[in-house]
This record gives structure tokens, sequence and C-alpha cells, in this order.
């Protein structure tokens, strides 16, 4: 029996139909960053990587949208026999003394199926486990998942087994968006655009230096999902405006000019109705369509898990903010257009754009690029 350990990537139900997309965006990822494979390969719904190192190929591949789990798994011959033994000895390399185990067998073949292999790798589990004091559990109750996937040429014997991140694959919708980012729901406004498959390009709007910081930190954690080593951010100082009303039709009507300039058609707006009132987002909407660009509200139907998508990016500690932001904005009244006309015209005259190269050093590219181009 042949066994080879390979990394296993699992995509989204909505990747199903874009898997070449994701294959491609994986390679990608690799390459950047310099993980070396002898090949990628498709396997009916099932994407394999032939990784020199698995654990580091999967920690870069799970920085990709489109996934639904990730696996280094042992990848067997299919026939019942060879099966069985692969999940019989992965799973005693793997148990605790005392542990629950429950085997999960997915997929399907021709030659047998899933629940007969499920059923015979329990009872040999429970002969062999014997002087672990190892008992099968359920699938609510288990302290030890033993899982395996079924193709009609092989099966996959999983080590270790972590969650992706769905969505579709980064530039499978093959259009181009712009983001601002200003604040922690912009932010997640700019994650939840490039999970729905946009090319995005990225605007920074900040007030001062410790708001810059702050703002490059969080673009940092998302840079890597852009999949692309080197990455042009278009930047801006903007003055406190009187009210966030105001500021958020200011920073619209900035990215209307910038999308018009680098005939991007799209832009994302960072607001959504579960927080602004419908006459605000629509009212801001509205002037993009004025300019021929389609406005995006990535946010429009998102509640409570707009905290865990900050987790995604690693925002925890600014998760407070956040709640903060979702607590306010219950008033609205129209803006005059003459005072969007004046603040959008003093922002765009600061507008930077600045190079930066995917990698630990991006807070201090950023920053350090804006000071010599001041």
């Amino acid at each position: 029996m042949l066994e080879k350990t390979v990394l296993v990537i699992f995509p989204s139900i909505y990747s199903l139909n874009k898997i070449n997309n994701l294959a491609a965006n994986i390679s990608k990822i690799l390459k950047i960053k310099n993980q070396h494979h002898s090949g990628i390969r498709k396997n009916e719904s099932l994407i394999i990587v032939e990784a020199v190192d698995p654990v580091l190929a999967s920690s870069a591949v799970n920085l990709l949208f489109g996934i639904d789990k990730i696996a280094i798994a042992k990848e067997v011959d299919n026939n019942f026999d060879s099966v069985l033994s692969a999940i019989t000895n992965t799973a005693l390399s793997l148990l605790l003394k005392g542990e629950k185990f429950y085997v999960k067998v997915e997929g399907k073949t021709e030659k047998f199926l899933a629940k007969d292999l499920e059923v015979a790798s329990t009872a040999m589990l429970v002969e062999k486990s014997m002087h672990l004091e190892a008992k099968p559990g359920s699938e609510s109750d288990h302290d030890r998942l033993v899982y395996a996937y079924l193709t009609d040429a092989y099966a996959y014997v999983c080590i270790f087994v972590d969650s992706g991140l769905s969505g579709i694959p980064y530039n499978s919708q093959r259009e181009k968006i712009l983001c601002c980012i200003y604040d922690e729901l912009s932010a997640i406004a700019c994650l939840q655009t490039i999970k729905m498959g946009f090319e995005v390009k990225i605007l920074i709007c900040y007030h001062n230096e410790s708001d810059l910081l702050k703002l490059a930190k969080i673009v940092n954690k998302m840079l890597p999902r852009i999949i692309e080593k080197n990455t042009v951010l278009h930047i801006c100082k903007m003055d406190r405006s009187p009210g966030i009303p105001t500021t958020i039709t200011v920073i619209t009507q900035v990215m209307i000019s910038i999308a018009s300039r680098e005939k991007i058609g799209r832009i994302s707006l960072g607001i959504s109705p579960m927080i602004f009132p419908a006459s605000f987002c629509e009212y801001n909407a509205n002037l993009a369509f004025q300019n021929k660009i389609i406005p995006w509200f990535s946010l429009s139907g998102i509640d409570s898990g707009i905290l865990e998508n900050a987790k995604e990016i690693g925002l925890e500690k600014y998760i407070a903010n956040l709640e903060d932001l979702c607590k306010k904005h219950s008033n609205y009244k129209k803006i005059p257009m003459s005072q969007i006309s004046k603040h959008a015209k003093s922002v765009l005259k600061t507008i930077k754009s600045i190079q930066v190269t995917t990698g630990p050093k991006n807070i201090h590219d950023i920053i350090d690029s804006l000071k010599s181009n001041h």
C-alpha cells in the first residue's frame, strides 16, 4: 500500500464552479510565501498539493478565501482494506489515553459504501486501542475526530483538519473595485468585498499619525489575502469634519473621483442599512450612480457575524471600537453638496500612491513612504 502525505483543499460550496480560480490562487500564494511543492492537481472536487512542508503550506493556503477546510492527509489507493488500515494506523498515532473517538467518512466511491468503512474502522479501533482505554464516541460527543474522504481514485485519511474562510476565490469575479479603509467597519466591508471575489484596490483615509498607524496595522492584516507580491495603496489625509455622516459622504465623493480616474467601475461603501438609516445609504449610492460608478454594499445584510469576520483578519483588539460604531448613527440629515465638494477637493489634494511588498515590514513601508513623499 502506497501512502503519500499531501495537502487537501476542500473548496467552499460557492467555489465549486470556480475550482480553477482557486487552484491558481493556491499556486500564487505558495510562490509568494516561498513554499515549494512538486505539483498541484485536482481530484474530483478536491485540490491536492504535494507540498515539501505541508504544515507551512497549510498556513499559507489558509489565508485564501474560497475554502471550506484544509487537511493534511495520507493519500492511499482506494480499496477497502488499504483505507481501513490507513484509518486505523493514523488514528492510533493520534489517540491519547482515555479519549473518545469518532470515525467520519465522507465522499463516495463505486467500490464500497462510506458507512461500511466507518463501521469497520470503528470496530478495528476499539479492538486495537484497548491499551489506551479509548472508546468510541458520537458525532456530538467525542474528543478526537478521525476523518477520511473518498474519491474514485484515492482516499484521504486526515492527520489534521482546519476550517477555511469560505467565500469565493480572490479575483474570480474578474472585476475591479475600490475600497476605502477609514475605521473598523470600513475594514470589515473591505474584507467582505475580498471574500466576494473582487480584485480589490485599497484607499486609506486617515486624520492624524496615530490614526494612520492604526489603519496601517489593519491593512497589513488584509494584504496577504489580496495575493499580490506588490500592492499599490492610495492614501489620503482628511481633517475631521463635523459629524460622521459628513465624513463618510466626503469619502464616498473621494472614492468616486479616484475610481473615475483609475477606470475602476465599482466602489465598496463601508456602510450598512443594519447600522445607518436606509436614506443615508441610498444618498451615498446615488452619488456613485450619478457618476456612472456602481456602488457595492458588502455589509448590506451582515449581522452579529461581523465580529467573527473581524476575528478572521486579526482585528480582535478593535472589536470594542466596532461595537461602539454599531451603537451610533441613528440620525441623519441631508448634507449640502457644496459642503461635501469643498471637503472632497481638500482631501484629493493630499492623495499619495505607494507600492508595498507583502511581508512583515508593510506597516513601516506605508508610514516611511508617506514621510518621504511629503
